[in-house]
């Protein structure tokens, strides 16, 4: 096992994976020195891992956040800096010193401070999907000029690049096609003609994963398996039709590659972020990560069935959006966001988000310029999300 200090920055710390990141770092002391933390605003939570991991410094979203931890932080004498904004937090990805990043920020907000990471060099531990459905080629081409190490940490990918050998040069002439497992969330089984009454307490109910509220969501609709086939196309250099999806209930199995002499390799393990997390980590090493190990002999069984198209529709849109336009994929993220957010707020029904999601992606499809930069990604991202609220009134108005 190394010795060697890594120098870590955690990137949306107060969330389910970068609270399950500091859990896997304090099982190892002497192994990891925190150097950063940000958060949007959960300023009782972040305080919480100030006491504990006394980082350097820390990044929030408001002024008015980081004044209250500020005071917080001196009344316990605690001497962590605190910033704030978006330009702050890609200096803390950045930072000279720092090996790893764990990118845990949900959403498009991320991929900023997740290229600043990669043009940086950095051990990029990547749960932020949205860099890559939003960023694509552009981010890995930040990867490459930077030379940083991108680790998959959803446990789906993580499942893939633990299945895969170390010399990427061999992976096409290897594999035939991979297979991400998806549980099928709370309504699976549920008949798609009642799914229009879902609320969101119901949706954010998922049977395996404890997850944030919008990730849930995602999952209950499929479109995080959607966005994840659209990571798994640019992390893994593959055609959008060598990536197959199969509903597997039990999350036991998270994910497979199937190889051109037919045989099938798989990571398997219980249902728990530490995993796939500790692996990140400690690559190519591994470490203990906090998970119960999975006993077969309490298996009921592991089952398969392929997704029902009409329970969920928006699977199909990552083939679509990556058959599309440069820039669909981004489209339909920001798009997706902006719905589960009416969603959750009470302002758009469970269905309403695929029509959301779909309409986006079909009204961008011929109104797509040159995407060359973040700076157009970033525009893009702003008109997709200003043409999805205009859906989203156009729906509560009917």
């Amino acid at each position: 096992m190394s010795t060697i200090v890594q120098r870590l920055v955690i990137l949306g710390s107060t969330g389910s994976v970068g609270s399950s990141t500091l859990d896997v770092v304090a099982r190892h002391p002497g192994r990891f020195e925190v150097v950063g933390l940000s958060a949007m605003q959960r300023v009782d939570v972040l305080l919480a891992q100030c006491r504990q991991f006394k980082p350097r410094l820390v990044v929030l979203g408001s002024e008015a956040a980081a004044r209250q931890l500020r005071a917080s932080l001196v009344a316990e004498g605690l001497r962590t800096e605190v910033h704030v904004g978006a330009k702050a937090l890609c200096d803390l990805a950045a930072m000279p010193g720092v090996d790893s990043v764990m990118a845990a920020i949900v959403g498009a907000a991320g991929l900023p401070a997740c290229m600043a990471a990669a043009r940086a060099g950095k051990r990029l531990l990547l749960a932020n999907k949205e860099a890559l459905v939003v960023g694509g080629a552009l981010f890995m081409q930040a990867v490459a000029d930077g030379g940083a190490t991108l680790l998959p940490i959803d446990s789906e990918h993580s499942a893939i690049f633990q299945c895969l050998p170390e010399d990427r040069s061999t992976w096409h002439s290897r594999i035939d096609h991979i297979v991400l497992t998806a549980s099928g969330g709370p309504f699976r089984t549920r008949d798609p003609a009642t799914l229009h009454d879902v609320t969101p307490e119901q949706a954010v109910a998922h049977p395996n994963w404890v997850m944030g509220r919008k990730i849930s969501v995602d999952s209950a609709t499929m479109m995080n398996k959607a966005l994840e086939v659209i990571e798994a196309r640019w992390l893994f250099d593959l055609e959008p039709d060598r990536i197959r999806v199969v509903i597997h209930p039990q999350s036991i199995i998270h994910s497979m590659v199937v190889c051109r002499d037919a045989s099938v390799l798989a990571q398997l393990g219980t249902p728990d972020m530490r995993v796939p997390i500790a692996y990140g980590l400690s690559f190519p090493e591994r470490i203990e990560s906090g998970a119960l190990q999975l006993d077969f002999l309490k298996l009921a069984g592991l089952s398969f069935e392929p997704p029902d198209p009409q329970r969920f529709p928006g699977l199909q849109l990552a083939w679509d959006a990556l058959a599309a336009p440069v820039g669909s994929t981004a489209v339909l993220n920001a798009a997706n966001e902006e719905a589960v957010a009416a969603f959750l707020a009470g302002t758009l029904s469970f269905t309403g988000i695929h029509s959301v999601n779909a309409a986006a992606v079909d009204h961008f499809a011929s109104r797509l310029g040159p995407v060359a930069s973040i700076d157009d990604l970033l525009d893009l991202d702003r008109r997709a999300r200003e043409r999805a609220h205009l859906t989203i009134r156009e729906y509560a108005a009917a």
